[in-house]
């Protein structure tokens, strides 16, 4: 099963997040995830147990606990989804000028 747990204190390495989780069970993998361009954690990762009982076993005990000072969030993980460019007009600008102002025009009344 693979656990999300978010509000990680910016000091959690991948190997203290599996040693928290393998007091509940065997743990195949933990991964605490790393900004990119800071090099810095995003405050969020993920474990992955293959025993389903244990991974919720753990998920109940750690949920809203104290871990490094923090009170840590630990649910399921949810599949990641993939994002459309919808949203991202490629670069381009919407229905706006390049003020940003919209190119439809409302009275004051």
């Amino acid at each position: 099963m693979n656990i999300y747990i978010s509000n990680l204190n910016y000091g959690i390495s991948d190997a203290d997040l599996r040693k928290l989780f393998e007091e509940y069970g065997e743990v195949s993998s933990a991964k605490v995830i790393i900004d990119k361009f800071s090099g810095r954690s995003k405050g969020f990762g993920f474990v992955e147990m293959p025993n389903d009982d244990e991974a919720k076993n753990a998920i109940n005990e750690l949920h809203d606990s104290e871990f490094n000072g923090k009170t840590i969030v630990v649910n399921i993980a949810k599949p990641r989804t993939e994002r459309s460019n919808d949203n991202r007009n490629n670069g381009r600008f919407n229905s706006s000028n390049s003020r940003g102002n919209s190119s439809r025009r409302y009275s004051r009344d």
